[in-house]
């Protein structure tokens, strides 16, 4: 879908709201601790898709939750929201943050000895050699 700034704001204040009735408007033990990381509204507004993250371990019980509590959902953002349509909901687990966690993990557990490699791989010695000398002098800034 094409993003113009109207849909960027549209989609941000669809995720603000969203997660504002999550805090504060459901009381499902199962979705404690969960993250609205995004919503896309569709064009005409009739259906919207919203991303939450949570730990790996609880997704299924977070989907389950959010599908049990949706019609209470979409009613409240419904009356929060001036649109003439109140949109079909549909929630999905955002596992962007979980990737991002596995892969920083990666780096941190890179073996020293490839970590050595890579930083003796990165020395001066082995890097291009510039030739300067095509009569134009020094390219330093502040000369004339």
């Amino acid at each position: 879908m094409k993003t113009t700034p109207n849909s960027r704001r549209l989609n941000e204040t669809a995720r603000e709201i969203v997660a504002s009735i999550l805090v504060s408007e459901v009381s499902d033990p199962r979705l404690d601790l969960i993250t609205v990381t995004g919503a896309e509204v569709s064009p005409d507004r009739s259906m919207m898709s919203v991303y939450v993250s949570t730990d790996p371990d609880r997704y299924d019980e977070v989907l389950a939750g959010l599908e049990s509590a949706k019609g209470r959902i979409r009613s409240l953002f419904g009356s929060a929201i001036s649109w003439r349509v109140t949109p079909e909901v549909r929630f999905f687990i955002d596992e962007s943050v979980d990737s991002g966690m596995r892969i920083e993990e990666a780096l941190r557990a890179v073996p020293p000895s490839l970590a050595a490699e890579r930083a003796a791989g990165s020395d001066e010695s082995d890097a291009p050699e510039v030739d300067t000398a095509d009569g134009g002098g020094s390219a330093e800034a502040g000369e004339a």
